[in-house]
């Protein structure tokens, strides 16, 4: 019913993906497979409201707290997740990070601990310092083809005194680790047990693979919480501005609310981003159906390339979300050396895994939210380049 197969030619359109690849990788002339959004087109259905509402002419200040709103969220969740949200708990901002940001300062001070599991989505790395707190790692390890929480580890950096808040990752970017209950579950009891609040990015959420199904925190979370979300990489519209979330205590709500209002001048969210997400949670999931299939086929294009060309990576496709956490750790390739001659003779900018710390170092991170031609072309460039790598070692 979609086509995700005809490229859209990006250049030229202030984008950040394709305009300002030079900003991170230092050439301009490179096929990118870098930031997290997608190079196809967002539902048909999101568009047409799109349009609609702009054909209304008048663009003026708005609101959220409306049943239209809150209603397509419930839905969603029921729809997807087979579970009640309660949207009396809910808040808006202009993005999750965002929102990130402004819990760390409601639920801690300078100088206090913050726990993360790592290799961690640089934003993380670059929010909890940007607030003067400090960041605890909690490594996740690879078992076969599992990430796993060393739970007795996190209980002893829960356990810290000047620990206030665990920020996770659900699912985890960039493992593309889907939560057990199980282990959502323990997390929760330990925080609990241990008075640290949750601040939990669930931006992936749509985006499982298989069997897998994702867990909202709001279903285990016992201590003070927070879960944060927005359609805007399930369905490719983050440049509309838009995130939400549910806050669980009544204070911090309050609070929060007055930071984005007094504090930050934020009052009206962009009409556009609501429009959206209740096209996208209304009508838009045939759509996501078929994009979810699309992806999983490019995800599994990308291990059988690898696969083939290099036996001993047996890879195999994340649990979740469009980005291929790639371990060529197996192979003992210097990660600088790789990234100069993707960059310098194949002209291809693939994600270091050192971005994401140094648990992401041996890795690379490639997104696959694009049409298979593209990644056809990029698996061509990145086994030429390894194969360079491996001649020259």
């Amino acid at each position: 019913m979609f086509d995700f197969s005809t490229p859209v030619d990006r250049h030229g359109t202030w984008c950040t993906q394709w305009d300002y690849i030079a900003d991170r990788f230092g050439a301009a002339d490179l096929l990118p497979f870098t930031i997290s959004d997608m190079d196809f087109p967002t539902a048909p259905v999101i568009l047409q409201a799109l349009e609609q509402r702009l054909k209304h002419g008048v663009l003026g200040y708005s609101r959220w707290q409306h049943e239209d709103f809150l209603g397509a969220v419930r839905h969603w969740y029921q729809q997807r997740f087979q579970c009640p949200i309660d949207t009396s708990l809910a808040v808006y901002g202009p993005s999750v990070i965002y929102m990130v940001a402004q819990l760390i300062r409601c639920w801690s001070a300078p100088g206090d601990f913050i726990v993360t599991h790592t290799p961690a989505y640089d934003a993380f790395y670059k929010v909890v310092l940007g607030n003067q707190r400090q960041l605890l790692s909690c490594p996740l390890h690879k078992i076969e083809h599992q990430w796993q929480c060393d739970m007795a580890h996190l209980e002893a950096l829960l356990a810290r005194p000047q620990t206030k808040i665990l920020l996770l990752c659900s699912p985890h970017n960039p493992t593309g680790k889907v939560w057990t209950p199980g282990e959502l579950a323990q997390m929760a009891e330990l925080c609990e047990r241990h008075d640290v609040k949750v601040i939990s990015d669930e931006i992936h959420m749509d985006m499982t693979w298989d069997n897998q199904v994702h867990t909202p925190w709001s279903q285990v979370g016992q201590t003070a919480w927070a879960l944060l979300t927005s359609g805007s990489k399930t369905f490719n519209i983050p440049a509309l501005t838009g995130a939400y979330g549910f806050i669980s205590d009544t204070e911090t709500r309050a609070t929060y609310s007055q930071m984005l209002k007094g504090r930050d001048g934020l009052s009206s969210p962009a009409i556009l981003a609501i429009v959206a997400h209740i096209a996208a949670y209304r009508q838009a999931e045939p759509w996501l159906d078929e994009l979810r299939q699309y992806l999983q086929a490019n995800l599994a294009y990308v291990a059988q390339r690898l696969n083939q060309a290099f036996p001993a990576l047996n890879w195999q496709p994340p649990q979740a979300t469009y980005l291929a956490w790639i371990d060529l750790r197996p192979l003992n390739i210097d990660d600088h050396q790789l990234q100069n001659i993707l960059i310098e003779q194949e002209k291809v900018a693939i994600m270091p895994g050192f971005t994401y710390g140094e648990e992401g170092r041996g890795f690379l991170r490639l997104n696959v939210g694009c049409p298979h031609s593209k990644v056809v072309a990029g698996m061509d460039k990145l086994i030429h380049g390894i194969q360079t790598a491996l001649r020259s070692a």
